[in-house]
């Protein structure tokens, strides 16, 4: 667990480098096991159909037990939500109001983690930078300032097992 800003932190990763699938039971297990956060950051491997069905396991065990106030995606822009849909809203309706990228991001494999969190009542926010701003984001180091020393630490480590070990440590910031 990681304190940051005042908000305890934490991390589920999802490793892309892993031999097996990962286990969801384990996951949802080590998940229940945790004190309550303010937010929980899952991280996965986007190519990975076994991690999008994890994650669409995480956001139902949340939900159903009432601890999943939002669900904030990269794959949508800041800005976009489905906090104005009802539960019952369909598909298209939810993909319109996320903006949805299918060139970036096919719905066949988020769809039924972000439909789950619809269906939930749990709103949808894109927690994205527009196109426009990511490349300066990136470059800007002063955004590793804002993280203490063990949460940049850990974020450090986080992107180093996300990449199998192959990112050269150049990369792993800003």
């Amino acid at each position: 667990m990681l304190r940051f800003a005042g908000l305890s932190i934490a991390l589920a990763l999802l490793a892309g480098c892993a031999a097996n699938p990962a286990n969801p039971e384990a996951l949802l297990m080590q998940l229940e096991a945790l004190p309550p956060s303010d937010l929980l950051l899952l991280g996965e491997q986007h190519d990975a159909p076994d991690h999008q069905q994890v994650q669409r396991r995480v956001v139902e065990s949340l939900a159903g037990r009432g601890r999943l106030a939002a669900l904030a995606l990269e794959m949508a822009e800041q800005g976009a939500t489905t906090v104005q849909l009802a539960t019952g809203a369909d598909e298209a309706a939810v993909r319109d109001a996320l903006r949805w990228d299918q060139a970036g991001w096919p719905w066949q494999a988020y769809g039924p983690t972000i439909m789950a969190a619809v269906r939930a009542g749990v709103p949808v926010i894109g927690a994205n930078l527009p196109r426009s701003h990511l490349r300066a984001a990136m470059a800007d180091g002063s955004l590793d300032t804002l993280l203490t020393g063990p949460a940049l630490k850990a974020q450090q480590q986080a992107i180093r097992q996300g990449h199998c070990g192959l990112l050269p440590e150049c990369r792993w910031g800003p």
